[in-house]
């Protein structure tokens, strides 16, 4: 096996899954699309922030030392703005940090929506990030050894770069950054595709970066004789002259193409081949060595296993420099130039662009995956003045001088990219394979309702004036949508936009209703507090209802409208079946009276109750605990596994059937009144016993017809209300003995599960702890009373900040009303009765994620669609702005705290109130704390809390060690004293801060500030 066969063999094709970038003119990957197709030109001269360009430019033909030939280039607007609350970066940090990683930072987070995941989902994963850089001018700032600070140095180095982004999203995977001058991002994809190889990571993001903050490189151009005097790349162009420089930032990400089309990715282009070398001793250092350059795109071509002659075209280096185009264009004619239909197309982003050092080769990268990705190869500018010098036809070659518009089927293209020291790159691409539609995933449609199936959106942000920024953003994406595959956005909103703290979810089923709703939100005080919330910890309980809640076809919208649903009831049915010798399904749809009599009340509830909270489940909903009423413990058992579904099915429909087999005359009353008041009555009928305990006044007695008459007679004698039940049976009351033996029996078989979810049981009146859900305790259940306010109060024990009622109505909620819950409990219900909607259902899942549930990677989504649907990318921050002054060549007026100018208040706003510190003055502990956390991160004292966690705000332990070391400055006695910094920052709060300085100063605090220890 030879060489290029051993490589070819160690790799497998990539698939480029996600884009994001910015380059000049072009703030997103669909802003440079439309610049590239119209043939943009994004020259232009130097920001007047940058630097005095009075004193380094000098054109003319003469080249002076010290100067530059042109003001003249591809510049960013605004590298001074970052988004530093989304990353939670402290703003001293934030400004500390090079500006060319917060342009990564950002473009990372975008292209990681763009591929269809959410930036923090690939947390703890083997995610590989590999940056591909050149310039490193932040460096220069270290040259002012006064200024050196913590921050200053771990946010400096093209190092710091890659490990930085592996830092922020918690990825696991190798973390490089590469340096080979204008070639090292296209160097750093290849080493991305050899670690896929390797299994060293399962995806990765590749990074491309390129800041100019000073003349520097701009001068070294001019007297090295490179620099183009109008400040542009006119690449193979008979008018080329040198290079213009250009600015960018650029992130793709990229994944096994195997693993992406299993994942159901979207996949922009392949990735199929590669090879990196370098030019040895040429005629020059940085001369570019032809020889070298044929063999590295011999080698792409053959890993790859692809012919010269079937590359449809070369995104090329292309500098626009004399020698470097007379030298590409030969070795790009010694591999093309054989037996051909159509000459090798040839272009260069260079000459729309500049030339973006080391963010050149994703730039060229990305053209040409959106090239493969839109079938059309855009014009390469400056091609109209062709050098005939280069005798490209000759060679096979031609340049690009209209839009070409590529043919379907399989076809390549490629990418060059050479650096100034020898270090060669080229990639081979071609478009993305064809995917499979995916099924509905369910089991036959039901009708055309099932077209309008509700769909839960999602959107989250750091704060509320960016969750607001964001619903304005996604409501013009919607609005444009004509033909919008409207579960497939929603999917894709909660895998991607679902994860930080202020959220917003809507439940809706037309594409005009959300964008409706969206722009509402936006900019509606009222809207917006309806559909957000602020995520905290979620502790959810499950309560399942018992009889009494059925009616004919409950649940028939939900079945017919939600597929999750319906799968779940469907599954739910077939194990019913057997055993039941009809269809649940069948007889909900059919809103059968039958559902009255136990031998079918008794299923068709367990069947609902399970589907339902199967569909919770499904979407993320992970119960604190469990509890049902009466029947509804068996969805409840079944839901945790600690019965399986099976003997579930078998144990109720025998139940049920043997129930409606007792003779008819019993009946139920409810009474108000407190269990002793009834106890007296009952004890002296033997054919009657209490049912239910289900409050403090509320029992229900059960049992022989004419013996309730009797105590329904002697209550109102005194008193007290009562009701009878409509029911067909006298339930949990001696007259149930008859079927104890039969089933006990028959339950003798069951095989009880342990359990991770507590179930709180009706029949012990609280925890099930170990007692086991065997052939007893479901006998006893038969004919023992339901205890559910017993046990419920020993849900309200466990601090549930959700119940949430699993059944087709709501009959539980108001008697746990009766419990005196906590005041800031909620209580959901999944069904809202007769007219119960899938919209109920899915409203329940809603009001939980704006509370703080984390919704299920691969939440419900049985939509039929080729692909997810790609959102609009994260809005960041339009006012938050950070220093990027190195150098600067004028005197510079003192510049604002970087605090102020990421848009913080003044530092002199009333702090809230905390406890003073006997033998102190009331705040003086208080105020220095906050003073010191508010200088070391650079916020405002207003921002700094109590209760505020110092994680938080961004810090870590470095900037735990220096809020540590400032006070002990403030406060000398602190010294030798154990530090209360030394605690993680996800614990330590503001008031920890304080309780430490107090302990080590006049004593512990105060009595009556006891609360404030940690």
């Amino acid at each position: 096996m030879s060489r290029e066969e051993r490589v070819g063999a160690a790799r497998s094709p990539v698939a480029i899954t996600g884009i994001e970038c910015v380059f000049p003119g072009a703030e997103d990957k669909d802003a440079l699309w439309d610049l590239l197709m119209r043939g943009g030109d994004a020259m232009r001269s130097v920001p007047d922030a940058r630097w005095d360009t009075e004193h380094v430019v000098a054109p003319g033909p003469d080249v002076l030392p010290g100067t530059m030939n042109t003001r003249l280039g591809g510049y960013l607007d605004d590298i001074d703005l970052f988004d530093n609350d989304l990353f939670g970066i402290a703003p001293r940090e934030a400004a500390a940090m090079d500006p060319q990683l917060r342009l990564l930072l950002q473009c990372a987070w975008r292209a990681m929506e763009d591929a269809g995941t959410g930036p923090r989902a690939l947390g703890g994963s083997r995610t590989g990030v590999f940056v591909g850089a050149m310039g490193n001018e932040w460096a220069l700032r270290m040259g002012c050894f006064d200024a050196i600070t913590p921050h200053l140095g771990s946010g400096t180095g093209h190092g710091m770069m890659a490990n930085r982004i592996s830092y922020q999203f918690d990825l696991r995977g190798p973390s490089v950054s590469v340096d080979t001058a204008c070639s090292s991002s296209l160097v750093a994809v290849d080493m991305a595709r050899t670690a896929l190889a390797r299994g060293e990571c399962d995806h990765a993001l590749v990074c491309g970066v390129n800041v100019i903050l000073t003349p520097a490189l701009g001068i070294f151009y001019t007297q090295a004789g490179l620099s183009a005097p109008d400040g542009r790349c006119k690449p193979f162009s008979s008018r080329a002259d040198g290079i213009g420089r250009g600015e960018g930032a650029a992130v793709v990400v990229l994944r096994r193409l195997d693993d992406a089309l299993a994942a159901g990715d979207r996949v922009y282009a392949v990735i199929r081949g590669g090879a990196v070398n370098h030019g040895g001793r040429s005629n020059g250092f940085a001369a570019p060595n032809r020889i070298s350059q044929r063999e590295v795109i011999t080698a792409a071509y053959a890993e790859a296993g692809v012919e010269p002659a079937d590359v449809r075209f070369v995104e090329a280096h292309g500098t626009g420099t004399v020698l470097g185009d007379m030298i590409e264009t030969a070795a790009l004619g010694d591999v093309h130039a054989v037996p051909r239909e159509q000459p090798c197309a040839v272009g260069s982003v260079k000459g729309n662009l500049g030339h973006t050092e080391g963010a050149a080769g994703t730039a060229a990268l990305i053209k040409t995956a959106l090239a493969l990705h839109h079938g059309v190869l855009p014009a390469s500018l400056h091609s109209r003045h062709e050098n005939s010098a280069l005798r490209l036809a000759e060679r096979g070659l031609r340049l690009v001088k209209a839009p070409l518009r590529l043919p379907s089927g399989d076809m390549f293209g490629a990418v060059s990219s050479f650096g100034l020291g020898g270090t060669n790159a080229h990639l081979l691409l071609s478009g993305a394979p064809s995917a499979p539609r995916r099924g509905n995933g369910a089991k036959g449609a039901v009708s055309d309702a099932a077209a309008r199936e509700p769909q839960l959106f999602t959107l989250s942000a750091p704060d509320p004036e960016s969750l607001r920024r964001n619903l304005a953003r996604q409501a013009v994406h919607v609005t444009r949508q004509r033909e919008l595959d409207l579960p497939a956005m929603c999917h894709t909103s909660r895998r991607v936009k679902a994860g930080l703290k202020h959220r917003f979810s809507v439940t809706v089923t037309s594409r005009d209703a959300l964008a409706e709703v969206l722009g509402l939100a936006s900019r509606d005080d009222t809207v917006f507090a309806r559909h957000t919330g602020r995520a905290a910890v979620p502790k959810v309980g499950l309560l399942f209802t018992g009889q009494g809640s059925q009616y004919p076809g409950m649940t028939a919208d939900v079945y017919r409208r939600s597929a999750v649903y319906r799968r779940f009831l469907t599954e739910t049915d077939e194990a019913l079946g057997p055993h039941l010798g009809d269809s649940v399904v069948r007889l909900l749809l059919d809103e059968d009276p039958r559902v009255r009599e136990p031998a079918y009340a008794q299923p068709m509830l367990f069947a609902v109750e399970h589907a339902l909270g199967r569909t919770l489940l499904s979407y993320g909903v992970e119960p604190a605990f469990v509890l049902g009423h009466s029947i509804g413990e068996f969805g409840a058992a079944c839901l945790t596994g600690a019965l399986s579904l099976a003997d579930a099915a078998r144990l109720v429909c025998l139940r049920g059937a043997l129930m409606q087999r007792l003779p008819a005359g019993g009946g139920m009353l409810a009474v108000l009144a407190p269990l002793d008041d009834v106890l007296g009555l009952v004890a002296d009928e033997p054919l009657l016993g209490v049912a239910a305990i289900n409050g403090p006044r509320n029992v229900v007695v059960s049992g022989d017809g004419k013996a309730l008459s009797r105590v329904n007679e002697a209550l109102a004698a005194r008193g007290v209300r009562s009701r009878r039940l409509e029911v067909s049976h006298a339930f949990h009351s001696p007259l149930m003995a008859p079927v104890v033996e039969e089933f006990a029996a028959a339950a003798a078989s069951v095989s009880p599960q342990t359990s991770g979810t507590p179930l709180l049981s009706t029949v012990l009146g609280g925890p099930l702890d170990d007692a086991p859900l065997d052939a007893a305790y479901w006998t006893r259940h038969i004919t023992a009373p339901v205890l559910f306010a017993d046990a419920a109060r020993a849900a309200l024990a466990l601090e549930p900040t959700h119940l949430v009622e699993v059944g087709p109505r709501p009959v539980l909620k108001s008697l746990v009303s009766a419990l005196q819950p906590p005041p800031g409990l909620r209580r959901l219900s999944t069904c809202s009765g007769k007219n119960a909607t899938a919209e109920d259902l899915l409203e329940v899942v809603a009001a939980l994620y704006r509370a703080g549930l984390d919704l299920a990677p691969q939440a419900p989504y049985t939509a039929q669609t080729e692909a997810p649907h790609r959102l609009a990318p994260y809005v960041f921050s339009p006012t938050r702005r950070f220093d990027t002054t190195v150098v600067p060549v004028r005197p510079a007026a003192p510049g604002p705290d970087p605090a102020v100018s990421a848009g913080t208040g003044p530092p002199d706003t009333e702090l809230p109130e905390l406890p003073g510190l006997p033998g102190l003055p009331d705040d003086l502990v208080h105020r220095t704390v906050v003073s010191v956390v508010a200088e070391v991160g650079g916020y405002s004292p207003a921002e700094i809390l109590p209760d505020t966690v110092l994680y938080d705000l961004g810090y870590d332990s470095l900037t735990l060690l220096l809020v540590g070391r400032k006070l002990q400055d403030c406060f000398p006695r602190l010294a030798g004293a154990e530090p209360a910094t030394g605690r993680a920052a996800a614990e330590l709060r503001v008031r920890d801060l304080v309780a430490w300085v107090g302990e080590h100063l006049d004593g512990p605090l105060a009595t009556q500030n006891s609360g404030v220890h940690a």
